[in-house]
């Protein structure tokens, strides 16, 4: 007869990778209980609720193509003064709840369709300097040697240059463009995600699970992919919320120089530099532009610091 009773090492490293997915679960379902008791976290994860509802309801919500000349309208008082019928505006008048830009285009319209924008500017760059930053940081972190000297020797190269200033380098190099503009930010936001999950790679690659792992023969792409870096997400997860904020806000600051978005497309940057001059005589169309990125950026901003106060144990007796 063979004998079918698992081996004592197999038994080990069941019982070892089901204790560590009990663990996972309670953390996060603590972690969720934490977010929820925070009233910052609270309002910061309803407006992005509803930034994300109004960049898929944009086609229904937008009385107006985003590119849309409007024709008849050749009054410029007409054209800049917002007209909402509940009031004052004249009832055979079309409605315009935020004005006409200075290109004869419906603001609130263009207003929509820009969320849709800076939230794919604030995740795609986000996503793609993750992605780049967690390999090399966590390369540098597990093999160490000439290997994390060279990686950080780099990224150390790129954080001594402002952000927002060699993301201008880049894209003056690279040619003006939304494509362009998504590339350099996510090219300067690189160095703080490798740098942080470099850190958190060397704290637990001496771990004793990690040291377990590998006196069982577990493989270096197992136990750096399957054990490290799992348990390495926490500030990731952090930095990569307050990163989106960050990169909205590059973006927006390019497109208003105009080396980001060109137009006519509808981003809340671009939207502000074209209509800069009109700040005193038709300051609307300057305002609420500039309020959706404060509010988009203070969204994420609040979900950012409700996230780490959360994946925090030291910070767990002051969550309200």
């Amino acid at each position: 007869m063979s004998d079918t009773t698992p081996s004592a090492p197999s038994q080990i490293a069941a019982l070892d990778a089901e204790a560590l997915s009990l663990e996972s679960v309670s953390l996060w379902r603590i972690t969720w209980k934490r977010l929820f008791r925070r009233k910052s976290s609270l309002v910061g994860m309803g407006i992005i609720l509803l930034l994300v509802f109004i960049a898929i309801m944009a086609p229904w919500l937008a009385p107006y193509d985003p590119l849309q000349v409007l024709i008849g309208i050749e009054d410029v008082k007409m054209r800049q003064a917002p007209c909402i019928h509940l009031l004052g505006c004249p009832p055979d008048q079309p409605q315009h709840l935020m004005g006409i830009d200075g290109n004869v285009r419906d603001q609130f319209s263009r207003l929509l369709y820009g969320t849709r924008l800076s939230l794919m500017v604030g995740f795609s760059t986000v996503t793609f300097a993750i992605v780049i930053g967690t390999v090399l940081g966590a390369l540098g972190g597990y093999f160490g040697g000439w290997l994390d000297n060279a990686i950080m020797r780099v990224m150390d190269v790129l954080l001594a240059f402002p952000s927002l200033l060699l993301a201008i380098a880049i894209v003056t190099v690279l040619g003006p463009g939304l494509i362009n503009a998504l590339l350099a930010i996510g090219i300067v936001s690189i160095p703080a995600y490798a740098r942080v999950v470099r850190a958190s790679v060397l704290s637990i690659r001496e771990m004793d699970y990690v040291s377990a792992s590998r006196a069982l023969g577990g493989s270096t792409a197992h136990i750096l992919f399957g054990r490290i870096l799992p348990n390495a997400l926490t500030p990731l997860i952090v930095q990569g919320t307050l990163g989106i904020a960050t990169a909205i806000l590059d973006a927006a600051a390019l497109s208003f120089l105009g080396l980001g978005a060109q137009p006519p497309t509808p981003e809340w940057g671009s939207m502000l530099g074209a209509e800069r001059n009109q700040v005193f005589t038709a300051p609307h169309l300057v305002f609420f532009p500039g309020f959706a990125i404060m509010l988009t950026v203070l969204a994420f901003n609040l979900l950012g610091d409700g996230l780490r106060d959360a994946l925090d144990p030291r910070l767990a007796h002051v969550s309200k």
